[in-house]
């Protein structure tokens, strides 16, 4: 098994606005769509996100994932909150939250009760992985789901049809750092502290490189 290993991404050191930056919205745009990870949220929160919710959504970016999930996934008037170091998109309703901050030492977590993660877990070391896991099993949360990159050999290898596809520089080298930054099964679970005898796990790794984690808080009886 490939050992986990988080290195800086290109990415991250980027301007918002910066040419390359842009070019890598739109390679992650056609990277989630070939993957299905918003068609799994999609699905997920259709099942399992409540009227009373109060559901943040982490490393949001430019808000694609939310802007689908509004109207479609989530129920009406549910309250909906976006962190990222991102300003706030153009597009980003006037009624849903914005938190222009660093999701590592965010304070607020405990007033969230859904925890939506999408390709930005590996970027971070796994002890602030497990200081993540316990804001959140401190707070109010009883949800939790989370898709980021498998890490397998083979997804390596699929990296080579980045090149043919026309991807930036920028994109296909931090795809490969995203790779190398992945999980396996059961690895997150164990890093944010999940214990299934209070959380029940549903876990998957797909053919195209995601790797996806359904947590429920089981109810204390």
């Amino acid at each position: 098994m490939l050992k986990r290993t988080v290195e800086p991404e290109i990415l991250d050191s980027l301007p918002h606005d910066h040419p390359a930056a842009l070019a890598n919205r739109r390679d992650l745009r056609l990277v989630n769509a070939c993957m299905g990870n918003h068609r799994w949220f999609e699905r997920a929160c259709a099942r399992r996100v409540l009227p009373r919710d109060k559901v943040l959504e982490i490393g949001a970016g430019t808000g694609d994932l939310g802007l689908r999930l509004r109207g479609k996934a989530l129920p009406p008037g549910v309250a909906f909150t976006a962190m990222d170091l991102w300003p706030k998109p153009k597009e980003w309703p006037d009624d849903w939250e914005w938190l222009q901050t660093d999701l590592s030492s965010h304070t607020g977590y405990g007033r969230f009760s859904v925890i939506i993660a999408n390709l930005i877990l590996h970027q971070f070391s796994d002890e602030i992985l497990r200081n993540l896991g316990r804001a959140w099993r401190e707070g109010s949360a009883r949800l939790l789901l989370i898709n980021e990159p498998a890490r397998r050999p083979l997804h390596q290898w699929q990296l080579r049809f980045l090149h043919p596809l026309g991807f930036h520089p920028v994109s296909r080298h931090d795809a490969r750092v995203s790779v190398a930054a992945g999980f396996r099964r059961g690895e997150l679970p164990g890093l944010l502290g999940l214990d299934p005898a209070a959380w029940s796990l549903s876990e998957s790794e797909t053919w195209l490189g995601a790797c996806r984690l359904a947590a429920v808080r089981r109810e204390v009886s």
